[in-house]
C-alpha cells in the first residue's frame, strides 16, 4: 500500500483590519495549517516565526489528489474572547485528512490587536464587529468562491450568524458546542449548578450575594463547575490551560460581550438569539456537543429542529471541549462530514 505523505506547511502572519470607530490601527493574527494556493499576499509574521519560511512543520498529511484539493475550513474560537489555541486540536484535521484547516485570534484576543479602552463598549464589541473581521479574512485568503467553517461556542454563534446571510462560497457549517440563544445558554447553567455537591453551590450562592466573586474561593468552586462541564481532562492540556489564561489577562471582550459571570449573562450578548433566522441556513450542518456540555441539548436542539440539512452527534466522554476530551474520534466524525457524502437528517450517536 502506498504511503506517500507530505508536510504541514504552517503560515503564520497578520492582516489588516480597518475598524474606524477603534481609534488605532488593527490586525487579525492567523495561522494556517496545511496550503492555500489562493493566498500568496501574506503580511508580515509575528516576532515569533521566520519571515522567510514561516514555521514550516515535519507533520506527515495525506497528499491532495492533483485534480481536487479539500475545501479550507475556517475556525471561529470561542469566548468571546478565548484565541485561537483553545481549537488548535483541530489541526489534526490537516495532518489526517489534507483540510487546510485557517485559525485566527478575533480582534481583542491573543496575538491581534487588543483594545482594553473599549472595556465595557457594547456598542463597540458587537456580533457585527466580528461577522466584518471574518469576512475581511476571507477576502485576504482569497477563499470567497469555497470555504468551510467551524464555530465552537461564542464561534459557533457568530458561525450561525454569518451562514444566515448565504453567502454563496460558504459550503459546509460545523456548530460545536454552540448555542441557539443566549437565554438557552443561561438557562442550561442553572440547571448544571443545581446538580453540584450542596457545598458548593452554598459557596456560589454566598460569595455572589457579598459580592466576592473575584476572590479564591469562588473561582475554587467554579473550578468544580468547569471540570464537570468545561473540560473534563486533567491536568488541562497546554493549549487550552493558556487560552483560560489569555482570557484572565485581558477579559475585555469576554466581559464586555458575556458578562463576569456564567448564571447572569449582563453583557452585550444577553439578548442575542438566532432561532428566528435559522431557516435562512442553508448549508450541510453537523452539530456537536457533550454529554456533560455547558451546551447542553436543549442549547442547541433549535438548530436540530429548525435547518434541513443537518447530523447531530453527541459525544458521551465529553463536556465543551469534545475535540480535546474525545480527540481521536471527534475528527474522525468532523473530517467525515467535511469530506464523505451528503449528510442527511440523523442522530449519530445516543441523545438520550
Amino acid at each position: 500500500m502506498s504511503s506517500s505523505k507530505t508536510e504541514v506547511k504552517v503560515t503564520e502572519g497578520y492582516l489588516p483590519l480597518h475598524v474606524p470607530t477603534a481609534g488605532k490601527p488593527c490586525r487579525t493574527y492567523y495561522k494556517i495549517f496545511g496550503h492555500l494556493p489562493s493566498f500568496s499576499n501574506a503580511t508580515s509574521p509575528p516576532p515569533n516565526a521566520s519571515p522567510t519560511s514561516p514555521n514550516d512543520h515535519t507533520s506527515p498529511s495525506p497528499t491532495s489528489s492533483s485534480t481536487h484539493r479539500p475545501t479550507p475550513l475556517i475556525i471561529l474560537h470561542g469566548g468571546p474572547g478565548a484565541p485561537h489555541s483553545t481549537t488548535l486540536a483541530l489541526s489534526d484535521l490537516t495532518r489526517t485528512r489534507g483540510i487546510p484547516t485557517i485559525f485566527y485570534d478575533q480582534l481583542g484576543t491573543g496575538l491581534s490587536t487588543h483594545l482594553p479602552e473599549k472595556k465595557g463598549d457594547a456598542g463597540f464589541w458587537t456580533v457585527r464587529l466580528f461577522l466584518d473581521e471574518l469576512a475581511n479574512l476571507i477576502t485576504h485568503l482569497g477563499i470567497t468562491g469555497s470555504y468551510d467553517l467551524y464555530g465552537h461556542s461564542w464561534g459557533g454563534m457568530l458561525a450561525a450568524s454569518h451562514a444566515v446571510l448565504q453567502l454563496p462560497g460558504l459550503r459546509r457549517l460545523v456548530l460545536a458546542s454552540a448555542p441557539a440563544s443566549s437565554a438557552l445558554w443561561t438557562e442550561a447553567q442553572w440547571v448544571l449548578r443545581a446538580q453540584l455537591p450542596p457545598e458548593i453551590q452554598e459557596t456560589m450562592r454566598k460569595c455572589e450575594e457579598e459580592g466576592t466573586t473575584g476572590g479564591t474561593v469562588y473561582r475554587d468552586a467554579m473550578e468544580v463547575f468547569y471540570a464537570r462541564h468545561l473540560c473534563r481532562v486533567r491536568p488541562l492540556p497546554d493549549d487550552i490551560r493558556a487560552g483560560f489564561e489569555s482570557v484572565g489577562t485581558d477579559p475585555t471582550v469576554f466581559e464586555t460581550m458575556n458578562g463576569d459571570s456564567e448564571f447572569y449573562h449582563r453583557g452585550s450578548l444577553s439578548e442575542w438569539s438566532i432561532v428566528s433566522e435559522l431557516h435562512k441556513i442553508n448549508v450541510l450542518t453537523l452539530l456537536t456537543n457533550g454529554k456533560w456540555d455547558q451546551a447542553a441539548d436543549s442549547v442547541m436542539e433549535p438548530f436540530w429542529r429548525c435547518l434541513e440539512m443537518v447530523r447531530w452527534e453527541r459525544f458521551e466522554e465529553s463536556s465543551h471541549m469534545a475535540h480535546v476530551e474525545e480527540r481521536e474520534r471527534y475528527m474522525a466524525v468532523v473530517g467525515d462530514f467535511l469530506t464523505v457524502g451528503e449528510p442527511m437528517k440523523s442522530v449519530m450517536g445516543s441523545r438520550g
